[in-house]
């Protein structure tokens, strides 16, 4: 039966720590009736990604996050990122604030840079007329921050009626700009430590066993687990503080009309007095640059669950070997899609209302393409028994 409707719907689920949960289904509890899923993408992402414009995608798919967040004035509403878009759970008393700020980003997005972004408003009641369901889990990545695990079926099915014209929001009028407050991607590219950075997206196929495929996601995470920090990209003291100027110039373009040169100019001074404090391990104030760097490891988003697994983890050979071999033989045995891209570094995209507070967010994805592409690589269903 569907919960109750509730706004501190999220902030009052249980708390999972470890991310083996995510296959666990007594973590995650159903989606009020008269909820809502606000969904975005890139149209034709891969495209922008192959022109190199990765920075910017990832930008744009976040900046669906930070607006929506902003509208509705509440960080605690379920949500995830998935590189070239977002997903958000939003309760009725969100809806109109939810609306105008996709609408906005659609038109700030095309605006600045240059992409197009649709987005889409679905009931959580058509959803489960649909015969699907969404389940929220709360997985607490750090002390200050947990994310939500998506189940059900139900945004996967709700992204498809976006994409086939369904549900769309309309784009703001040409000027309307979204309150992007905290948005940033200023930092360099994460090198790989251990081989390669890979992003994987392993999801279900239709109508098999539930069983088998937790089996499947508790192999895959434990193979990874087998790494350091279970292939975290970010190393636990925090990542390298360089600059990204490609970042900086986009963080630059997406603020308002007559406030880019003050952005651009606000955001190389923080993040130059950033690098300079954690040079020199110098505190300013409440402001202590090594928990900062050590907050930014412990609250990123490297792996989720959105009607499937999805990681980008830093993983050597052997391990990135053992991890296909173990998806190529679910998929050969009809219980999973899989898609697996290989690059050289990951990519984070940040929402930090203030340095001074610890809850800021941290959006991991490959460098170059990450999950967009694992998804334009996803393989097609195999005819095979799911039994020898």
């Amino acid at each position: 039966m569907p919960a109750p409707s509730s706004d501190p719907f999220f902030r009052t689920l249980p708390l999972f720590t470890a991310f083996e949960g995510v296959a666990e289904a007594e973590n995650y509890r159903a989606l009020p009736q008269d909820w809502w899923l606000a969904t975005a993408d890139i149209v034709d992402s891969t495209g922008a990604i192959a022109e190199g414009r990765y920075k910017s995608v990832n930008m744009a798919g976040a900046s669906v996050i930070s607006a929506v967040l902003n509208a509705v004035g509440d960080y605690e509403i379920p949500f995830v990122f998935s590189g070239d878009g977002a997903m958000l759970a939003l309760p009725p008393s969100g809806l109109a604030a939810a609306r105008a700020a996709l609408a906005a980003v659609q038109t700030h997005v095309e605006a600045t840079l240059g992409l197009d972004l649709r987005a889409a408003l679905i009931p959580v009641a058509d959803v489960r007329e649909a015969g699907f369901d969404v389940r929220i889990a709360r997985f607490r990545a750090s002390s200050e921050v947990s994310y939500a695990m998506f189940t059900g079926g139900g945004g996967a099915w709700a992204e498809a009626q976006m994409k086939a014209g369904l549900y769309r929001v309309p784009r703001a009028a040409q000027g309307t700009t979204p309150d992007l407050t905290g948005l940033s991607c200023r930092w360099s590219p994460i090198q790989a430590r251990h081989g390669a950075v890979v992003s994987i997206i392993a999801v279900p196929v239709a109508g098999v066993d539930p069983q088998a495929f937790q089996a499947l996601i508790g192999d895959i995470i434990a193979l990874a687990a087998q790494e350091d920090r279970g292939g975290h990209p970010i190393p636990v003291d925090g990542p390298p503080m360089t600059l990204s100027v490609k970042g900086l110039n986009i963080e630059g373009r997406i603020a308002p009309q007559g406030k880019r040169i003050r952005q651009r100019a606000s955001a190389y001074l923080q993040a130059g007095l950033t690098i300079l404090l954690s040079a020199t391990q110098t505190t300013l104030g409440r402001f202590d640059p090594r928990r900062y760097r050590q907050d930014i490891a412990n609250n990123s988003d490297f792996r989720k669950f959105d009607d499937g697994l999805k990681m980008t983890i830093d993983v050597d050979a052997a391990r990135r070997a053992a991890i296909e071999a173990r998806l190529e033989a679910a998929a050969e045995a009809g219980i999973c899609r899989y898609g697996l891209h290989v690059q050289d570094a990951a990519l984070m995209t940040c929402i930090v209302p203030t340095a001074l507070a610890r809850d800021h967010m941290h959006f991991i994805d490959g460098a170059d393409g990450g999950y967009a592409r694992a998804a334009s690589l996803l393989k097609a269903e195999r005819p095979a028994a799911l039994t020898p």
